[in-house]
Formats: C-alpha cells, sequence, structure tokens
C-alpha cells in the first residue's frame, strides 16, 4: 500500500488540568476525554480508530490468514460433558456459524446419579433434548450479548438468569418457566449473584450501587406470587466489601458471602426457611478471611486465621464461632489451600504446591488422606469440574497442560482410577508430538525464583535466535492458568518461544506471593517481569532484538510500567484494557471498583501510598524516550478500565515518544472488559493482535 493512503496519527487536544495533594502536582492534559456522552471524544475515539484500519490495512491479508488458521484449529460444533442434576443431565452446545451457546438438558435414564458416566451428546443434541437457553435467540439485535448468572430451581421447573448486553457488566434478571417456556419480563437490574430457596419459588439476588458497581444488597423475591414484590434483606454499608449469595453442595443453606480483598464474612439461612433471618457464623474480623461448606450439621471453614495460606477446621452448626473451631489441616507456610470440595464420604483439597495446582482427597468419616491425583507434566492447569450432587463417590476435574488439549475426568474415590470423559478436539493437523513444553525458575532482581511456564515447536527452535513472547499478569493473587489454547498454535508454527511469567503479586507460590507484589511491593511485579524476560534471552529461549510481550487490565498496568522503565527490552507490545491512568482513578472514590482496591494498590489520599503509586504509574511516568510499538486496546463500554485511560495514555505518549514505531489505539465501540462476546467476533480480534505482533517482529513481511 502506498504511504499516501495511510492516515496520519490524531492529535488530541490538550485542556491542562491540575490537582494539587501531598506536595505534587498532577498535570493532566486530557481529562477532558473522560466525558463519554461528548461527540468531540467519540469523534476522537473513532479517528484513532481509523488511523489503526489505515496502519494495519496492509497486515489484512495476514489478519484473514491468521483468522482461517485459528478457526480450522476449532471444532465449530461441539459439546460439553453432560454433569447429572437432580434428575436429568445438563450440558451446554455450540454449532457451526453460531455465536453463542445453547443451554440444554435431558432426562436421566432411570437409575442414573452423579457416579453414571454420561452419554455424550450428539453434534445436534440428543432427540428428546429440551433447550433452556439459547444464546443466540437472546442476541437477535443486540451488539453484545453476555450470560451472566444461571440457575435452575431444585424442582427443575423453573430457570433464573441474567444477561448484559451493552459490555458493561450490568445484568438484568429474567425466570423463565422450564413447562411453558414462558419468561418474565426483566425482574431487577444491576444483578449478580442469584440462588433458589428449597422451596422452588423463593429466589435471592444480588444487586450493585449504580456508581461504583459494588453488590451491596441482597433481596428476596417469591416469583409465584402476584404480584411479585422484592424485599431488601440487607444492605452492605463499608464500600470496601461486596456481597454474593450462594447455597452449600447439599442443598441445605443458603450463604451470603461478605468480602472485601482480605477480609469475609459468612452468614447462613436454612434453605427450607427461606422466610428466616440470616446468622452469622463468625463476626468479620480485619484481614482475617473465610469460606464455609455445609455437611451432616458442620461447617467445614477455610481460614488464613492463623497463617496466610489457609488451614481446614470444622464447627458444628449450633456452635459455629472461631472458639469451637476444631482444626482438620494446618497452616502450611509452603503449601497454598485454594479451596475444598466437600461430598459426604470425602473432600477433595485443592492445593497449590510450588506454583502447581494439586488435588488430594480426604475421607470425610476419619479426615486422613486417601490419595492424590497423579499429573504427569512439568506445567499444567488442575482444577474442580461441575460436581453439582452432595451424594457422589465420583470427582470430575479438568486437566491440561500448554500441549494437551482441555480434557474433562472423572475420578473414582474407592478405585483410585481417573476416567477420561473427554478431551478437546483439535482438527486441522495439530501434531501433539511437535510441541514441548518447559517449566523453569527466574531469578528476581532479590535472588526470589520467579516460575515461568514455557512452550514451543521443538522443530523450529534455535538457541537465541527465536522471537520470544512473555505473558504476565501479577495481580489480586491470581494464578495465571496454563492450560491449551489452539490460537497460539499460529504463532508456535511461526517459531515462537511462549512464556508466562509468574511473577509477584499473583497467586502461584500462595498469599505471601501476593502480598510480595502489592501496597508498597508493587515494584516487585514489574521487576519480576523484567528479571524473567532477561533470563530467558540469556538463556537462550530467544533472540534479544525481537521480544513481543502482553498484558491486559491490571496485566495492562504492568506493559505500561515496563515499557516505561525499560523499553529497550522489549520490541512489540500488546496491551488490553489497560490499567495505566493509576493516579487519577485511584483518586476518584466515585468511579467503580476504586475504594475495594485500595486494599490491592492502596489509598493515594494517604501520602506514603500516595507516593508508592506515583512512583510506577504508567500515564505519570511517560517520559521522552523511544518507545517499543505498541498496540493498545480497549472497550468503550468497560466498567473495570474505563476507556478513558488507554486513551489518554496513547495521546500522551504521541507528544512524548521519539521513535518512529508504531503506536496504535484500537476501541471496540460495542463491548467491555473482554472484548466482543460473539466467539467468531472474538477470534478476529486475537487476529488482528496477532497480524500486529508478527508484522512488528518481523516474523511476516507486510506488503
Amino acid at each position: 500500500m502506498e504511504s499516501k493512503n495511510i492516515l496520519n496519527p490524531p492529535s488530541a487536544r490538550k485542556q491542562p488540568t491540575a490537582v494539587q495533594i501531598h506536595g505534587h502536582t498532577l498535570q493532566d492534559d486530557y481529562a477532558w476525554l473522560r466525558n463519554k456522552e461528548s461527540t468531540e471524544v467519540i469523534a476522537y475515539l473513532e479517528a484513532e480508530n481509523a488511523y489503526t484500519a489505515s496502519v494495519m490495512q496492509p497486515a489484512q491479508p495476514l489478519a484473514d490468514t491468521l483468522y482461517a488458521e485459528m478457526l480450522s484449529h476449532i471444532q465449530q460444533t461441539d459439546v460439553s460433558v453432560p454433569y447429572f442434576r437432580h434428575g436429568f443431565f445438563y450440558y451446554s452446545r455450540i454449532v457451526e456459524g453460531q455465536q453463542y451457546l445453547l443451554y440444554c438438558r435431558i432426562p436421566a435414564p432411570a437409575g442414573s446419579n452423579a457416579d453414571t458416566i454420561p452419554p455424550l451428546p450428539p453434534s445436534e443434541g440428543f432427540p428428546n433434548e429440551q433447550v433452556l437457553l439459547d444464546v443466540n435467540q437472546l442476541a437477535l439485535g443486540q451488539a453484545f450479548m453476555s450470560l451472566g448468572a444461571f440457575t435452575v430451581s431444585d424442582d427443575g421447573l423453573r430457570l433464573a438468569y441474567t444477561t448484559d448486553n451493552t459490555g458493561f457488566r450490568q445484568y438484568t434478571l429474567f425466570v423463565r418457566d422450564l413447562r411453558s417456556g414462558i419468561t418474565t419480563p426483566a425482574m431487577a437490574e444491576r444483578v449478580g449473584s442469584i440462588e433458589w430457596a428449597a422451596d422452588n419459588h423463593t429466589l435471592f439476588y444480588t444487586i450493585e450501587d449504580e456508581e461504583t458497581k459494588r453488590q451491596h444488597q441482597l433481596y428476596r423475591l417469591d416469583v409465584s406470587a402476584e404480584p411479585t414484590q422484592s424485599v431488601l434483606l440487607c444492605e452492605e454499608a463499608d464500600e470496601r466489601f461486596n456481597i454474593a449469595i450462594n447455597r452449600t453442595r447439599d442443598g441445605e443453606y443458603l450463604l451470603l458471602e461478605i468480602s472485601s480483598h482480605t477480609t469475609s464474612e459468612i452468614r447462613f439461612l436454612p434453605a427450607h426457611n427461606p422466610l428466616d433471618s440470616f446468622q452469622i457464623l463468625d463476626e468479620r474480623r480485619d484481614a482475617i478471611e473465610y469460606y464455609a461448606d455445609h455437611c451432616e450439621g458442620h461447617w467445614y471453614i477455610r481460614t488464613n486465621d492463623t497463617g496466610r495460606n489457609f488451614r481446614l477446621v470444622t464447627a458444628t452448626v449450633a456452635a459455629c464461632n472461631r472458639n469451637n473451631w476444631r482444626e482438620i489441616l494446618p497452616h502450611r507456610a509452603d503449601v497454598m489451600l485454594e479451596d475444598v470440595d466437600l461430598f459426604r464420604g470425602f473432600f477433595t483439597v485443592i492445593e497449590r504446591v510450588h506454583g502447581l495446582p494439586h488435588l488430594r482427597i480426604v475421607d470425610r468419616a476419619s479426615n486422613q488422606p486417601l490419595q492424590e491425583i497423579p499429573f504427569p507434566e512439568p506445567a499444567y492447569r488442575a482444577a474442580a469440574e461441575i460436581n453439582a450432587e452432595f451424594d457422589a463417590t465420583t470427582y470430575r476435574y479438568s486437566y491440561q497442560s500448554l500441549v494437551t488439549p482441555a480434557s474433562v475426568y472423572q475420578y473414582d474415590v474407592a478405585a483410585d482410577k481417573s476416567t477420561l470423559l473427554k478431551q478437546a478436539t483439535v482438527p486441522g493437523g495439530f501434531d501433539r508430538s511437535l510441541y514441548t513444553s518447559e517449566r523453569i525458575f527466574a531469578p528476581a532482581h532479590d535472588g526470589l525464583l520467579v516460575p515461568v511456564s514455557l512452550v514451543y515447536r521443538k522443530d523450529k527452535f534455535t538457541s537465541g535466535k527465536n522471537p520470544l513472547y512473555v505473558y504476565g499478569y501479577g495481580s489480586y493473587g491470581y494464578s495465571l492458568p496454563i492450560g491449551f489454547n489452539s490460537n497460539r498454535l499460529s504463532l508456535l508454527d511461526r517459531g515462537l518461544v511462549l512464556a508466562y511469567a509468574h511473577i509477584r503479586g499473583g497467586g502461584e507460590m500462595g498469599k505471601p506471593w501476593h502480598d510480595a507484589g502489592r501496597l508498597q511491593n508493587k515494584q516487585n511485579t514489574f521487576s519480576d517481569f523484567i528479571a524473567v524476560t532477561e533470563h530467558l534471552l540469556a538463556h537462550g529461549y530467544g533472540a534479544r532484538n525481537k521480544v513481543a510481550i502482553e498484558g491486559g487490565s491490571a496485566g495492562g498496568l504492568l506493559m505500561g510500567v515496563v515499557a516505561n522503565q525499560r523499553p529497550d527490552l522489549f520490541r512489540v507490545v500488546l496491551s488490553h484494557v489497560p490499567f495505566v491512568d493509576v493516579m487519577n482513578t485511584m483518586l476518584d472514590a466515585s468511579l467503580p471498583l476504586t475504594v475495594p482496591e485500595y486494599e490491592e494498590w492502596g489509598n493515594p489520599n494517604e501520602k506514603s501510598a500516595f507516593e508508592w503509586m506515583l512512583a510506577y504509574s504508567p500515564y505519570d511516568n511517560l517520559r521522552t524516550q523511544s518507545y517499543p510499538a505498541m498496540l493498545v486496546k480497549t472497550s468503550l463500554h468497560d466498567s473495570q478500565v474505563m476507556y478513558w485511560e488507554p486513551a489518554k495514555y496513547v495521546a500522551k505518549l504521541r507528544t512524548l515518544k521519539l521513535d518512529a514505531n508504531l503506536l496504535l489505539l484500537h476501541t471496540n465501540m460495542a463491548a467491555g472488559h473482554g472484548g466482543a462476546s460473539g466467539r467468531y467476533d472474538y477470534l478476529k480480534e486475537i487476529a488482528f493482535d496477532y497480524a500486529f505482533l508478527l508484522w512488528q517482529l518481523g516474523v511476516e513481511q507486510i506488503g
């Protein structure tokens, strides 16, 4: 394409504003971009989109090729493994050409239970299938559609569900009669969690504050009453806390979970007496978390009251405060107790050991360990699948790795044997033997060893020569999942080495790993990422002039910081919905997430927190220097990282960067935090990203 057809990059006007705080002046020339209703703001975003489209036009054939490749590796008509619940087998399926899932069920044959190996539905569904919800139908005429909560009453006659049609994660509640197929008009707005009582007509749900999007109110609704009327049961006043309603696996109790990032409280209500009042299991204590499930008159409570990595205790329902807790599994400094799945005869302990998930089976009567489910690969993802029934002698779990497609197993506790129910099909010529996965440890600046998961194609690897792609997140104690993604084959088959950095701030090595990368320790997150990249280059996993990095949301913060601190180290940056305007966002308590997030980032109204946050805030630390090529992506209806953060960031960076590398901003004008909602639309977004990455790395020649 000739250069005359390429648009010039937009230039946002400057309208200086200043905030004086703690003896500092925060200068912001682009605060006016916050006005979402402004035609000037929309025009600017559309101008950036037009510029991006014009620059990327020569790469469009590559994007089309990548899309076709990725599509060829997807089983476009597919079904999930059915699970048993109250006399039915439930599953979802998707049909070639359709963007969204269908949620279905069939009556279970006589004698079926939770341990029955379910039949896999044919691609077109069972002849006696009942489609409970077709999201494709809900999406008709909508630019965006997302299903939120989805729960069927115990008797199988009513479905409660929520949908969002903007991407702002603002969900509307509906109830469908599964006999007649009739759906109610919208019953509530801004709904989060929902749960049925055991009477099959009382529904509990939480709603969010309209401004801050904090789930703060619990309501009860009798859907059989005429007219229906919701009753407010609880309102949480502390702005750090969100609330959620769920139900114990045995169905006996409804649990109201009230939690911040560091503190939690449980209130319980007998599911068979929905008009009773909720009782507190144990009073909240600052910086102490606990979570509970129920079995035969006893609570099983996972808590970090004696150590950051949690222990397991039990107590009777009648005497459940902390003075009556009896320890089953002690706290261990080197093992994170992530979750407990409770059944009548056993429970599964989900732990994280040296950064990897482990599943251990424990006999409930004796509290003695029975066995651990073995996993064969050096880096993998293992997690609970849907285990809907309390009276089960088997345990459903999922397993996958960077080279093993997603697999669902059913584990027989008595036989100590796993049965593969289904492994995802990867069409298009996928040969697993061509690829290899590794797990290494890279020393950080302070000598601490950071886990790194790697995958590459063996026959295309030459030490020190390959393009290197490094992905990171490192916040909220979130453990970066190491799973299979067929889209990555387009990178691996072109010789890229893919690395996933399990940096501090995540949860891979337990709560202390999170603590070491939050608040005043946040710089460790960024230093770890830089150290991992340097280690990989020094050990031949990539070429120094061919490094691409990617992160989104808090991972976008990571991208912004390391691009400021070490722009020489990276050639390409992919930044999705990046949290880059840290100071202005965290000083605005009216924005969604701000106050609850003080426990992760700090409260900048306090001088010490202000100073450590200002030291890394990407927007405030942009400076006159050369930067890598960047593709920055956002969505107009993002409720978590507002679109104006990346828009302001790009506008300011355009005035400072000294290089001729591409700086592109793309805004999805009809989506939210996760991008496009339809699977084909989303795949096109990934193809677009990969085309930019491969082009800027010099792996693919354009034009």
